[in-house]
């Protein structure tokens, strides 16, 4: 009798594995469909994840004024209105320098090629040596002694003005689309939500998916908000440290570094990078090219390690190499708008994660460092129990 109840456990046992096998392949399975219809259908999840993102950064702002008593439409079109102003004057600052710098791009490229060159010759000259150690060591006499010819590089196609006006077509329908969805999700506010959370959902869990989207709304529109003063802060200085070592168009480079570093670690690589090119072509000095490498990266450690602990805390960090894959995959998937809401997205997972009764693998798993004993998550968003707790006599 023992045997048999042994067998049939044995037997239910793996039976449950079968089950959660099955269920994890299903779930894999949903998500890379999903993967693939969100990279084919880009054009339509694109601007609809922007105007989610901008929502929920602005959000908390048009709140703050729809309680000093302006209605929340009106404040929505008010804040909408004052980014569109930001963005359009930043552009419109930085375009002059920036078609200057791209104009003069060829003479650029021959500049940093004949600054280059005593690096190649020292290279092609290793290449010879160790080309010739490995024919020594080979000794096959039939080798031929010259490298093949490499075949003629095809000529880029040119781009017709067909294209250019199908592509300037579809981005202004692309950012219509944004400001009008941003718009709308800005007026309904948290009442819109509510309505449509209480057709999705019973009250339990409407009321649970509302606090959620809150903590989320009021995380991000903090964490945005002190990111954006930093990373203003930050153009500054880097702008104001380039033109004291006399680096031409430093307002042009300053504004780059700020828009840059909202994509954390890749943002400050690239514009290294870009400052390094500049260097390279504005001076002939390498101590005037190293100043100009060593103070960015100075001020690009004081603004990580200092300023940005200190104002926005560790509560909200991920694990830098989630950041780069997540950066690297949106990037690959939808590019520029892939890489700007990545970021928003791994953060808002995190905090979903939180304020969920089994997010703490997940909190722990996107966390720098976070042990899995570490706090729990928080007590104040609970999800719906399927039973109530008994009461105690």
């Amino acid at each position: 009798m023992k045997e048999d109840e042994t067998a049939a456990g044995s037997h239910g046992g793996s039976g449950s594995r079968y089950l959660k096998l099955q269920a994890r392949s299903l779930v894999a399975l949903a998500a890379c469909a999903v993967t693939a219809l969100l990279y084919v259908c880009h054009e339509v999840f694109v601007p609809v994840a922007l105007a989610l993102l901008f929502a929920l950064v602005l959000s908390s702002a048009v709140e703050a004024l729809h309680r000093g008593g302006i209605p929340r439409g009106v404040s929505a079109f008010l804040m909408l209105l004052v980014l569109l102003i930001i963005i359009g004057g930043t552009l419109s600052a930085v375009a002059g320098p920036a078609q200057q710098w791209f104009a003069s791009l060829p003479q650029t490229l021959q500049t940093i090629e004949r600054k280059l060159r005593p690096a190649q010759r020292a290279l092609s000259r290793i290449e010879l040596l160790t080309s010739r150690a490995d024919a020594l060591a080979s000794a096959n006499p039939g080798a031929p002694r010259g490298a093949p010819a490499p075949a003629p590089a095809s000529e880029p196609a040119a781009v017709s003005a067909a294209d250019v006006l199908l592509e300037t077509r579809s981005g202004l329908i692309s950012t219509i689309t944004v400001i009008i969805l941003t718009l709308f999700l800005l007026s309904g506010g948290p009442p819109m939500l509510a309505r449509m959370m209480a057709a999705l959902a019973t009250d339990i869990y409407a009321v649970h998916a509302l606090k959620v989207i809150e903590a989320i709304r009021s995380e991000l529109g903090r964490y945005y908000g002190t990111i954006a003063l930093i990373n203003l802060a930050f153009g500054v200085a880097t702008g104001v440290t380039m033109m004291l070592l006399g680096v031409p168009n430093a307002f042009l480079w300053g504004t780059v570094a700020a828009v840059l570093n909202f994509i954390p670690y890749v943002g400050s690589a690239i514009t290294l990078v870009i400052l390094l090119v500049v260097a390279l072509v504005s001076f002939d000095s390498v101590a005037r090219i190293a100043a100009v490498v060593a103070s960015f990266l100075a001020l690009a450690t004081v603004e990580g390690q200092v300023v940005q602990p200190l104002l926005v805390g560790k509560r909200l960090e991920i694990n830098p190499l989630l950041v780069f894959l997540a950066v690297w995959f949106g990037g690959w998937m939808w590019g520029i708008a892939g890489i700007t809401i990545a970021v928003p997205s791994l953060l808002a997972l995190k905090v979903a994660a939180e304020h969920s009764r089994r997010g703490q693998p997940l909190v722990a798993f996107l966390s720098p460092g976070r042990s899995k004993t570490g706090r729990r998550s928080r007590a104040s968003i609970e999800a719906p129990a399927d039973q109530a707790p008994a009461n105690k006599p």
